[in-house]
């Protein structure tokens, strides 16, 4: 009796180990297909399409205050972030020399009138004179004299007659004196004013070029004194540098209103909104790539970007939000055939070939995903995902839609919130950081 008892709780241990055993290595196995593979889920949320870029900081426009007059600087009436009205003087060049030059033009003036009174009293003299030669000019050939008579030669005649005339153009002479004196007189006038420097616009002084006892020439080419920049307060420029391949999104942005994101070094918590103000057409090429000019203009009430900031900016061009989303990395995956269930490795054999005619069979080493198969018949938004279906791996066909340069948007197809999707396989690393 006691030896039936023994061997019955010996059976009995016996099959409780079995049992363990078997659960274990069932266990086992479809934990190993289980953890070969990295899975996300499908997560809902926001897809931005955006470009990225980088800008400097310029005023709207920057008004240069050159000189037209030459000469030390006598005073500077500003310096640099004063602001400045209109008319607002500057500065003053020593305005010696230009002041002598108006008493020269007032005297060389005064001495053209003059002449021009002399030439008006000759005028009036040889008027009389001539007046007087045809009065005795007309007694010639009294009627009843056995003689003809003259009152005067015909050589005295013509002789008044010829300095009338060159009086008469002696006066237009003067008068063309006098004016061309009274424009000389303007210009020195004029000279004196520009040698006090004013403001031509409201705005900020952003670079101050002279100091007081400084000589200016102006002999050649306009020196400039002073920058100013008008509305800096109002509003700023961005000048970014786009590649060629993004100019299309930007103009759509454009078209659309997209806001423009941008920070800068000075403010690292600070985002900046702006707008796009123009798409420049002229093209900059450096080593055979191509970039355009986009402006965008933000305001600027606390004068907190300063010209010459770089920008890094982020041109939004589209969102969609509350959508369905997962990681782009769920699209480059795609398994061996062996595993993915058999109905599957034709979706696989299509995206070898594909890989094989891209990039002369080295599809796998490219990253090449499985939508490269429907992108070859002309449907770019037909994708395949791989989720996990037993110990194989079974395709999901789904439409896809915007995408950043994280995730996409599922716009149709067998997915759902929470579902997923393998995005790769596991390595030593992943496996040994896995709890």
């Amino acid at each position: 009796m006691k030896r039936l008892i023994f061997w019955l709780i010996a059976a009995a241990v016996i099959a409780c180990v079995g049992a363990a055993g078997y659960r274990h290595f069932h266990a086992s196995r479809n934990g190993a297909a289980n953890d070969q593979y990295r899975t996300s889920a499908v997560q809902r949320g926001d897809i931005k399409l955006t470009v990225n870029s980088n800008g400097t900081v310029q005023p709207v426009l920057s008004v240069q205050v050159g000189s037209y007059a030459s000469g030390p600087i006598q005073k500077v009436h500003v310096d640099f972030n004063d602001k400045v009205q209109k008319d607002q003087i500057l500065a003053e060049i020593d305005p010696q020399v230009y002041k002598a030059q108006c008493r020269q033009a007032k005297a060389a003036l005064a001495h053209s009138v003059a002449d021009l009174e002399q030439y008006k009293a000759r005028l009036h003299q040889t008027g009389r004179d001539f007046k007087r030669a045809k009065e005795l000019y007309k007694i010639t050939n009294i009627p009843g004299m056995d003689r003809p008579i003259k009152g005067i030669a015909d050589s005295d005649y013509d002789l008044a007659e010829a300095n009338y005339e060159m009086a008469a153009a002696n006066v237009e002479v003067a008068k063309t004196t006098v004016e061309q004196n009274k424009a000389a007189l303007d210009m020195a006038e004029i000279n004196l004013t520009y040698t006090t420097i004013r403001s031509p616009v409201d705005g900020v002084v952003i670079d101050r070029k002279v100091d007081a006892g400084q000589t200016v020439a102006a002999q050649f080419q306009t020196p400039v004194l002073f920058v100013v920049a008008p509305d800096l307060e109002k509003k700023i420029y961005v000048y970014a540098s786009v590649d060629e391949a993004d100019i299309g999104l930007i103009r759509d942005a454009q078209s659309r209103d997209q806001p423009v994101n941008f920070t800068v070094d000075a403010y690292p918590k600070d985002t900046f909104e702006g707008r796009i103000f123009q798409v420049r057409l002229n093209p900059t090429t450096v080593q055979n790539v191509v970039t355009y000019t986009v402006v965008v203009e933000s305001p600027n009430p606390q004068i907190k970007l300063i010209p010459g900031m770089t920008a890094n900016l982020n041109f939004q061009i589209e969102i969609h939000a509350g959508v369905l989303t997962i990681p782009n990395a769920a699209l480059r995956f795609y398994p061996k055939p062996d595993q993915a269930r058999q109905s599957d490795r034709a979706i696989l054999a299509g995206a070898a070939r594909i890989g094989q005619a891209n990039s002369g069979g080295a599809a796998a080493s490219a990253g090449l995903g499985i939508g490269d198969k429907s992108a070859s018949q002309g449907n770019l938004s037909t994708r395949y995902v791989w989720v996990a279906d037993g110990d194989l791996l079974s395709a999901v066909k789904i439409e896809t839609g915007l995408s950043d340069k994280n995730f996409t948007e599922v716009v149709s197809g067998d997915l759902h919130e929470g579902q997923e999707v393998v995005v790769g396989l596991q390595t030593a690393e992943t496996k040994t950081s896995s709890p």
